[in-house]
């Protein structure tokens, strides 16, 4: 009786593990695609995920006051919030910093389409959860980065399509929708504040994964 128990919280266990080796397989031919070394892979995800605690402040903090409907809307009361804007080191200043070199590496006028392209898309499959932010597919748009980038640049279709998707992702969810996300109340808003796990980031790797494949 107690082995077929202990097959079963070992199973348990291991399934956060096997995410994680699956997670880190993903990141890593997704860095290496875009041609950096494997202990330079290293390195850039521990700046990352110690990154994801940094957050540098793009705004002053100011106090305004906003109203939440409770109840379908029956029901309304008014409260101060802190509002702000700042730009996580992990999850948006290293992506952003990598995309911005690799600019110097890919063909520029068919890269500026598949940004725009990109935006375009972004910005419509966006979304704005109320006093959360914005919400955007994971899938969806790598997918758009990959077309965008073998149709524009089959060369350096890896680089493009990270490239296109990480500031599409920037410019279309985070700031075309920011007048939005800030006029509904949200109150601290961190671009990049998901780390690893954020849009910018994982569209951008993802992007570079499928396009070397």
């Amino acid at each position: 009786m107690l082995a077929p128990f202990l097959l079963i919280i070992l199973g348990i266990l291991a399934v956060p593990a096997l995410l994680f080796f699956g997670f880190w397989k993903v990141l890593r031919t997704g860095f290496e695609n875009l041609g950096f070394a494997p202990e330079t892979v290293v390195i850039v995800l521990v700046l990352m995920v110690l990154g994801s605690f940094v957050s540098i402040p793009l705004s002053k903090r100011k106090l305004v006051e906003v109203t939440e409907s409770h109840f379908f809307g029956l029901f309304s009361r008014k409260r101060l919030t802190v509002q702000g804007l700042s730009l996580n080191v992990g999850g948006g200043a290293i992506p952003l910093a990598i995309a911005g070199f690799l600019l110097f590496r890919v063909p520029l006028q068919e890269t500026l389409i598949a940004i725009l392209l990109m935006t375009l898309i972004v910005w419509k499959l966006s979304r704005i959860i109320p006093n959360r932010g914005v919400a955007v597919p994971v899938f969806l748009p790598p997918l758009f980065a990959v077309l965008f980038a073998v149709v524009l640049a089959p060369q350096e279709p890896a680089l493009v399509a990270f490239v296109a998707g990480t500031l599409g992702v920037l410019i279309g969810a985070d700031l075309l929708r920011l007048p939005q996300v800030m006029k509904g109340g949200v109150g601290m808003l961190s671009i990049g504040g998901a780390g690893v796990f954020d849009g910018i980031f994982l569209v951008g790797i993802v992007a570079a994964l499928l396009a070397g494949l």
